[in-house]
């Protein structure tokens, strides 16, 4: 395999997704696609999994997540934290799945944790921009597995280069 460059990280992760998603038999609408795209392209930045104050070396737990959302002050600041589970939870069991092997808790758990989150994000009192966002947490929600299948493959395939690469 033969290292790849490119210059719009976004759209290597369109392709990927693309590629996964044929593979699977997969079919999401244009809005559910044009977010993971770009919840992979934050995440391909280190300091947008991790938070800020926190040790860059362990993930804030789900269950902490959720119980932040359930404390949470208004709604606005709800919905950001269930959107974070849900999306750090899509990223690491699809796309970071293998490291956690190593954890008390496995893929189940934040696939779980994960489809709840948008789940709940899909049927919350919607203002704005979340009112759109609503029929994309319903699908993420709908298909969390198969979308963490799809993930999977990506991350598979990224890792498959050689330390050479």
């Amino acid at each position: 395999m033969e290292l790849q460059t490119v210059s719009d990280v976004r759209e290597f992760f369109r392709e990927a997704l693309h590629t996964a998603l044929g593979h699977q038999h997969l079919h999401v609408q244009d809005h559910t696609e044009h977010y993971i795209v770009n919840l992979l392209a934050m995440f391909a930045h280190t300091e947008a999994l991790f938070e800020p104050e926190a040790d860059r070396s362990q993930l804030k737990p789900l269950a902490v997540l959720l119980a932040e959302a359930v404390e949470a002050q208004d709604d606005r600041q709800r919905f950001r934290m269930l959107q974070r589970m849900g999306d750090v939870a899509l990223f690491v069991s699809g796309f970071l799945a293998g490291g956690l092997a190593r954890r008390p808790v496995d893929v189940d758990y934040h696939i779980a944790m994960g489809g709840r989150a948008y789940a709940t994000l899909a049927t919350a009192p919607c203002h704005g921009a979340q009112r759109v966002l609503g029929c994309v947490f319903a699908e993420l929600a709908r298909k969390f597995q198969p979308l963490v299948d799809a993930l999977n493959e990506i991350g598979e395939g990224a890792a498959k280069n050689s330390p050479r690469d």
